[in-house]
């Protein structure tokens, strides 16, 4: 059976309440409580987005999403009442796209996730080609692959979604406001997600991620695509 949410929470009656909400708003929504269950239910369901607690009783959180991960390419929401920055940079760093800090308004999470669900449903109906190629890199809008000088490299839905649009917007000042009006299409995300994502791009098609090339800051102002690079 297809859920539009998971949420893997050991706060049952958090869990249930969101739950509840999300559904009432037609967001088809399933609650689990533990990494077994969770593990159980992606292998008899899927889903297009993961709602994904740190602290678990059978086990971390982190580990969970290094494992799913391993075998699905769907947005994974950290929703935790740790609110250290490294929580939020290990939990961006091993694959997840966005860190809900708890307490959180149902509201806001709701609308969070829609955009979410909207953006991933659809990412081809742009009217663009469905291969960019420059130099080394190739990026496979329909198969949502990329890889650079013929190697695969493995991205997460929102690093491929983040590249896509820089790939179709070549040669000019990206600011991070657009790239969150347009990628995250949000207003909740912070700087920090945007640089680790971005990070994270250049440790995948930058010869040299430390001095990049074909994503290259604008100090104070965003980032540009420059095309050619690499060549």
């Amino acid at each position: 059976m297809h859920y539009d949410c998971l949420i893997i929470d050991d706060e049952k009656i958090l869990a249930d309440n969101t739950c509840e909400y999300f559904n009432m708003f037609e967001v088809k929504t399933k609650a689990v409580y533990s990494k077994a269950e969770a593990l159980t239910f992606l292998e008899e369901n899927d889903t297009s987005l993961i709602l994904l607690d740190i602290n678990l009783g059978d086990g971390s959180g982190f580990e969970l999403c290094k494992h799913i991960r391993s075998t699905l390419n769907i947005p994974i929401l950290f929703v935790s009442a740790r609110n250290t920055d490294d929580d939020k940079i290990i939990a961006l760093n091993i694959g997840g796209d966005d860190y809900v800090e708890k307490p959180y308004s149902l509201g806001v999470l709701l609308a969070k996730v829609k955009v979410m669900l909207r953006r991933f449903g659809s990412i081809t109906e742009k009217e663009s080609p469905d291969v960019f190629e420059d130099g080394l890199l190739t990026v496979d809008k329909k198969n949502k692959t990329v890889t650079l000088a013929g190697e695969p490299k493995k991205l997460t839905s929102m690093e491929f979604t983040l590249l896509l649009y820089l790939v179709e917007n070549p040669d000019r000042l990206i600011t991070k406001a657009e790239l969150f009006d347009n990628v995250w299409k949000d207003k909740f995300t912070s700087d920090g997600t945007l640089n680790v994502h971005i990070r994270k791009l250049r440790e995948a098609i930058e010869e040299d991620p430390k001095n990049p090339s074909r994503i290259q800051t604008v100090w104070k102002e965003g980032y540009k695509y420059v095309t050619g690079a690499g060549r």
